[in-house]
Formats: structure tokens, sequence, C-alpha cells
């Protein structure tokens, strides 16, 4: 565990359900926390802001844990991938939205402000994926990268803990594709345009609205939607696939600007776009609503109003081949919306398939080479 702002750290039992000094909590989206116990770190990225920050605000605390495995296997109908990896536990991007939230109660923590600024690294993880990919009989399929938190959040830059996960994918020749937000992505374009260049990796990139304001109130630490828009740019101009994912579009809320967001990315560089309902599984659904009554009071129960109508009068609808988008009216017209306009961009195709066959594990030091390589 580490501290790198000098701040102290905060006592583990104050805050439980009770709405947080407006002041303190600047550049975070939870306003409730169940606390916890841990030390701090602070580490700031080029995202695009350039906001300063109160000394009270609440610093970010890093933990460590080593990983005994590395591959998460699902077999989700809904997901494009059987396996992933998650070289971090919490994402301090503080993305009000995440589904991922109820996460960290797994760990005894709060989905609130603990998910955004108690976070939990895995540094080894490159070693265990290393040994996990080298066991006899493995099975080759593209690896996800940052299906449940963001691999390139802030902490990243000082731990590189993504970055050794790349360089051991690409010493495998392993196929993988990357969701991010984070414009620290580009540090790594050297690895990705590398296996790009192979048919062995590709980049999603989450871009929810084109509203400055909007996306600082929604998605307090992620890059600005410019800096997104950059970072596609820049990928696309290294030769690696870009996928844009308006995700979560956000009825009432962000759905107004599906077609100006696949534009723009469409004349960044992506070849192709996605799109997923917002989610509110479990604590998600009360932080949520919490946010949006405190942000944009004004339109709070038409939100609502609009999801619940999606899910059955529910809040969130967990069914499989139904959480990722909902049915009914409004549904169906978000969904024509964006086939639509992708279509007319060029952007509703399919990505080419990731390589399998290239895979081969590298030799170790002190293994017997073959004399017929």
């Amino acid at each position: 565990m580490f501290q790198t702002d000098g701040m102290p750290a905060p006592s583990g039992s104050a805050c439980d359900a009770l709405p947080i000094d407006a002041a303190r909590r600047k550049g975070r989206g939870a306003r409730t926390n169940a606390a916890g116990r841990f030390d701090l770190a602070r580490i700031e990225v080029a995202d695009g802001w350039d906001i300063a920050e109160a000394r009270g605000a609440f610093a970010t605390q890093v933990s460590v844990e080593r990983p005994r495995s590395l591959i998460t296997y699902n077999r989700s109908p809904d997901l494009p991938f059987d396996r992933s990896i998650n070289p971090y536990r919490g994402c301090e991007h503080g993305c009000i939205y995440c589904f991922a939230r109820p996460s960290h109660a797994w760990l005894g923590l709060s989905p609130g402000l603990d998910f955004e600024t108690r976070l939990i690294a895995r540094p080894g993880a490159a070693e265990v994926l290393g040994r996990e990919l080298s066991v006899r009989g493995y099975k080759v399929a593209p690896i996800a990268i940052g299906t449940n938190t963001d691999p390139y959040q802030p902490v990243e830059k000082a731990m590189e803990i993504t970055r050794d996960c790349l360089r051991v994918l690409a010493d495998f020749q392993h196929p993988v594709a990357v969701v991010t937000k984070g414009a620290l992505v580009e540090r790594d374009i050297d690895i990705l345009s590398e296996m790009a260049a192979q048919g062995l990796a590709r980049v999603g990139i989450s871009l929810t609205t084109l509203d400055p304001d909007l996306s600082r109130r929604m998605e307090p630490r992620a890059p600005a939607p410019e800096r997104r828009l950059r970072t596609i740019e820049r990928l696309a101009q290294a030769g690696i696939p870009v996928r844009v994912m308006t995700s979560p579009i956000v009825p009432g809320l962000t759905d107004p600007e599906i077609e100006a967001m696949l534009t723009a990315a469409r004349d960044a560089g992506a070849t192709t776009a996605s799109w997923i309902m917002l989610r509110l599984p479990r604590e998600v659904s009360g932080l949520w609503q919490d946010w949006l009554a405190a942000h944009y009071p004004d339109r709070a129960g038409k939100v609502m109003a609009r999801l619940r109508e999606m899910h059955g009068g529910r809040d969130y609808d967990p069914r499989w081949g139904h959480r990722m988008r909902g049915e009914g009216r409004h549904a169906e017209l978000i969904a024509q919306r964006f086939r639509v306009h992708a279509r007319r961009l060029g952007l509703d195709g399919q990505a080419p398939p990731l390589r399998s066959d290239l895979f081969a594990v590298p030799p170790r030091p002190g293994d017997q080479l073959s004399l017929f390589a």
C-alpha cells in the first residue's frame, strides 16, 4: 500500500449512507459511501481536464493483491468473448453508472466512494498470466482486458500492470481486445500496433457524451470527450483497429447525442461501433438515482421512467438477452437510430476476427531448443 500526496488516511467508519460534503468529494462521482480501511495514493494523468482540486478532497488509496489466478471465464451469451483479465479492482475514473461497482461489496468495501478511492492493484499479474497460458492443453481465444474496471485508469501510469500483461500476450502471440476510456492506452501503442499488424489486437474506446460538462459530472476522472476522440485518432493512425462504444446510452440524457457521437468517432478513425443501454444492477441503482436527483433534478423522473419502461417496471432486469438493451418502444427507437446512423457512416460492420493460429509458448531460460525448429 502506498500514498503519494502527503494527506493523512481518513478513519474507516465515518460516512455510511449519508451524503458527503460536496467540497470534500469534488472530482468524485458517488455522493455517499460506506467506509473501509486502506492507505492512500493519488496519481495524476493527463486527461484533458486541467481542473484544480481542493486539498480537502478524498485522495485515492491503493492496496496490493497477489493473484493466484488471472484469467476469468464466462458463459454469457451477451458477451463476444469467453475470457478476460482485470489488472485492478475498483476504478478511479469514478463513473457513477459503472455496472462493476457492486463487485466492491465482495471485498467488504462500498460500491460508492470506496469503489473509486480504494483500489486494489494486482502486481505480478503478468507472471500469473504467462503461467496460465503455458499450461498444456490451453485452448486459445481472444482475451478481453478492461471488461470490469478500466485497465488504463490513472494508477496504471505508475504500476504498469496492464503494460506488463500486454508484453506477455505479445510474447505468446495471443489475441487481445482492450476496452478503455483512458488516454494512457496511447503509451502502449508500440506493443498494440505490432500486435495489430499481425491481426492480434484491437481497442474499444468508450464515448458516453460529447458534452464536457455532463462528462465531468457523470465520469469525473475519465478523460474529457475531446481527449478520447484524440485517442481514437492516434490509435487508428498507428494501424490499430478501433471500435467506438457509445455506452452506456442514458435515455432522456445522452440519447440525443447518438448520431453526433458516431459521426465524431468515425471522423477520428473508428471503424466499428457498438452500444449498450444504461444498466443499474444492485447498488448502482441507488447511487445513480442519488446522483441524478442532485445533478439533473428536472430530468430525473423522465430518465427513470424510460428505464423502468424498458425493464418491465423495474430499475433493471438482469435476464440474458435483455439486460444490455431493454425492450419496448423507446428501446427499439434508440436501437433503430443507432443502427441507421452506423450504417450510413460505415460503422455497422464486424471487425475481422482476431487470429489465434499464431499462438506459441515462448521458450524459457534453460529450455532445450528443437534441432529442427
